[in-house]
């Protein structure tokens, strides 16, 4: 094992990075464009709120997940850049498609498409990155990976919202993203190398053994910080995901703003807040006490729960400009612990299970993310809209209960340090009975 790394290997690492970057980018543009255009589309198909959640939220989440454990189970055994790539190519044709639907039933199916593309993407591209990087750059690294979530959120906000003003229709924006995703697809297969599995832990991809996902759902279960992590995760996903599934619909009916207005409201807070967040975040991972653990953790509990009455703000107020503030303090907080949360997770999985152990946890955060809380704010919404006078006002009520759900998840990364010790030791010894640690390159 080398202990030292050449220019050319170095390049070759964040050359990945980069790329698989971008593809998260494209992935979450694609769901984010959803959200830009939610009140078009529930106008033009006349749905209630928890329709509309049902129609561009739970159909993909319920195929997403059940499709992305097989995925994942095949990814830990198989050709992981060939998974990413014929996943994006299939998620970007299915979002192009959204774009010529007629109606329900078509909009339905093609969103189902997308929900099963997506479910190749985001376990194998962290995998790949787990095994270009050592243990303790992995964290560093992945927040790299993660600044594809500003951009995304952006081109899914303010470029699509422009896209739908210029164009006077919803449906360009499907069209206008979906497009470029499967040409990337393609680049992904010309250029990225898949890596060798576990090549920075005791066990390598010659010698480590198939790991069932019945095997690794229980080896998360029994590592309580890889628990606690993945709850931790989960929660942020329902309170901050969940809130701003809804933002831009409620900005429009609050405060009467267009879908480009709206969009491009959100859009440069999603772009610029997430961006800065994340490299700051970035930076202070590079710092020599960040490679432990428990910094992180905590560093991520204070943010979450300081972040968690702004949050609540938003929609307590009747200020616009207000609201805006406040969400120029929340949206950081909800995107700095992608890469972290990433990488502490996946530190705590041995690698034959790290693509199953990602799926998981993106298994658990979408069902927080695009099925219990779209559905549920939807349904209160609905639920109040009567008493209430307006939708405006039932969203608003629903938002703010979500809202408090942030201090639920810094309860998690707080109580989440307590076993790091023991259950390191368990990853590094994997599958082995006895080797010596090898050098980190």
């Amino acid at each position: 094992m080398m202990t030292s790394t050449t220019p050319r290997l170095e390049s070759a690492r964040w050359y990945v990075v980069l790329v698989l970057g971008l593809v998260y980018a494209v992935n979450i543009a694609d769901r984010y464009v959803v959200a830009t255009v939610l009140e078009p589309i529930r106008k033009e198909f006349g749905l209630s709120d928890s329709g509309v959640a049902w129609l561009t939220g739970v159909s993909l989440a319920f195929f997403y997940i059940f499709v992305g454990l097989p995925i994942a189970r095949y990814a830990d055994r198989a050709n992981r850049r060939n998974i990413v790539a014929g996943a994006m190519i299939l998620w970007s044709a299915a979002t192009a498609l959204l774009g010529l639907t007629q109606n329900y039933l078509q909009f339905l199916l093609a969103r189902i498409a997308v929900g099963i593309g997506e479910a190749g993407g985001t376990p194998p591209s962290t995998s790949i990155i787990a095994d270009n990087f050592p243990r303790g750059r992995r964290a560093y690294a992945l927040t790299i990976y993660a600044l594809g979530l500003p951009l995304g959120a952006w081109m899914g906000s303010s470029l699509a919202g422009a896209i739908v003003e210029h164009f006077h229709s919803w449906r360009a924006a499907f069209i206008a993203l979906g497009v470029p995703g499967v040409i990337f697809g393609l680049l992904i297969l010309l250029t990225v190398r898949e890596p060798v599995r576990g090549r920075f832990e005791l066990v390598t991809e010659d010698s480590a053994p198939a790991a069932s996902f019945v095997e690794t759902c229980r080896f998360l279960w029994t590592q309580r910080s890889a628990w606690h992590i993945n709850a931790a995760g989960t929660v942020i996903c329902l309170w901050g995901w969940g809130l701003l599934f809804w933002t831009q619909t409620y900005f429009e009916r609050a405060y009467g703003l267009s879908t480009a207005e709206a969009g491009g409201r959100l859009g440069t807070i999603y772009f610029w807040a997430g961006t800065v967040a994340t490299i700051a975040t970035s930076a202070i991972l590079a710092l020599p006490q960040m490679q432990d653990p428990k910094w992180i953790a905590r560093l991520l509990a204070v943010i979450v729960a300081a972040s968690t009455i702004p949050s609540f703000l938003i929609y307590w107020t009747h200020s616009l400009t207000v609201a805006t503030a406040m969400l120029w303090i929340v949206v950081p907080a909800i995107y700095l612990y992608v890469g972290p949360t990433m990488a502490l997770l996946l530190n705590f999985m041995p690698a034959p299970m790290r693509a199953q152990g990602m799926a998981i946890s993106l298994l658990t955060a979408n069902v927080a993310n695009l099925i219990i809380a779209p559905t549920v704010v939807g349904w209160i919404s609905d639920m109040l809209t009567g008493p209430l006078g307006g939708n405006a006002a039932s969203l608003r009520y629903a938002l703010l209960a979500l809202s408090l759900t942030g201090f639920w998840a810094a309860y998690h990364y707080w109580t989440s340090v307590r076993s790091y010790a023991v259950d390191d030791l368990r990853v590094r010894t994997f599958g082995m009975d006895a080797a010596p640690i090898p050098a980190e390159a």
